[in-house]
């Protein structure tokens, strides 16, 4: 049978694409028929994976007005009854929303939640879900706290936890000597790099400690201002992006990474960063995050954050103990396992 991973775009740099093309390329490489599908078209193409095995398409434009979106949904439509049978996966809400009512019938439609279920009930999500979710096959999310709120609280009989896969396992660890704190995202808002950069200042850091943001963003000149203002512009340093490819090397010479974002899922930094053996501190904003075992700071209090940076650098022994034991953690979310567990759900789905 095959399997259909549908998000709003497929090729945009972000955290659902990146997680969408892993586990196509690992489905496809274990023989299955493997199709993603971007509804509209990203303004700027990010590609995952240079050789891949599964197939891709792209239905729309990203500016759509009604007579557009009734063509898209009949190339949608036809692309479907072009494939095998199979498990259609919809990647967020608004696909959920947009894509199931269009499935054939031959398809087991399977909807994915990338966030938790605190940010989901304090935006529009947790009703959609609600509409939407219940009538799928499965409805899976991040972690099993996040899949047991959602089951008790959203009324979901099909709630399944899956968690992100990490694509790569790394043979080396991070010795944890260099005197770097690593941030990992998009400069944008959500991401709340301006609390990083206060926390890394208030935490006393002593030079040469250093703190490197890898992304780009919307936010980069204000958050250059705001380490300005925090009097630590010279010990900031943003990196811009950095190719996949030479993260690993990132990671190694890091001794600690903070995640401040206001909201997450189940980030694959901290994932990346957990298998390098890089331990991190970061704001308790979900199940997921919880799962990958980080240093946990109530969500917002910088100070705390803070605090437990300048624990953190100054203490290496600390560094290494958090470390091998975010390594330790890190194992269950190999890709290997991650794909064990979804054709476990395709065989439960099937009985």
């Amino acid at each position: 049978m095959s399997v259909v991973f549908t998000c709003l775009d497929a090729d945009t740099l972000g955290g659902i694409q990146q997680v969408t093309h892993t586990l196509a390329q690992g489905l496809a490489g274990r023989g299955h028929e493997v199709h993603v599908i971007g509804l509209r078209r990203s303004p700027a193409p990010f590609r995952y994976v240079q050789r891949p095995l599964y197939h891709q398409h792209v239905i729309g434009r990203p500016a759509e007005n009604a007579l557009a979106r009734r063509l898209a949904n009949g190339r949608l439509k036809r692309l479907f009854a072009d494939v095998r049978p199979g498990y259609a996966i919809m990647t967020s809400p608004s696909v959920v929303a947009r894509v199931s009512a269009l499935l054939p019938a031959a398809f087991r439609p399977i909807g994915q939640y990338h966030g938790s279920y605190d940010h989901a009930r304090g935006c529009w999500h947790l009703a959609s879900i609600r509409r939407h979710y219940p009538a799928l096959d499965q409805a899976i999310f991040l972690s099993e706290d996040d899949a047991w709120q959602f089951s008790e609280h959203a009324l979901l009989p099909n709630a399944r936890a899956l968690p992100n896969p990490l694509a790569e396992w790394p043979a080396e660890m991070s010795v944890l000597e260099t005197p770097r704190v690593l941030g990992v995202g998009r400069l944008e808002g959500v991401k709340r790099f301006d609390r990083l950069i206060s926390a890394f200042a208030r935490s006393d850091a002593p030079p040469p400690w250093e703190l490197h943001l890898i992304g780009d963003g919307a936010e980069l000149d204000r958050l250059r201002a705001h380490a300005s203002h925090e009097g630590v512009a010279d010990r900031v340093v943003f990196r811009g992006l950095v190719p996949a490819a030479a993260m690993p090397a990132e990671y190694l010479a890091a001794s600690i990474l903070g995640l401040t974002s206001e909201h997450e899922g189940l980030p694959v930094v901290l994932l990346e960063s957990g298998a390098h053996g890089v331990p991190s501190v970061a704001f308790d904003v979900s199940g997921g995050v919880r799962s990958t075992g980080p240093v946990l700071v109530p969500p917002g209090d910088v100070d705390a954050f803070a605090a437990e940076l300048g624990r953190l650098m100054g203490d290496e022994e600390e560094r290494r103990r958090l470390g091998a034991d975010a390594r330790a953690r890190t194992e269950a979310f190999r890709l290997d396992h991650v794909l064990d567990r979804w054709e476990q759900m395709f065989a439960h789905l099937d009985r």
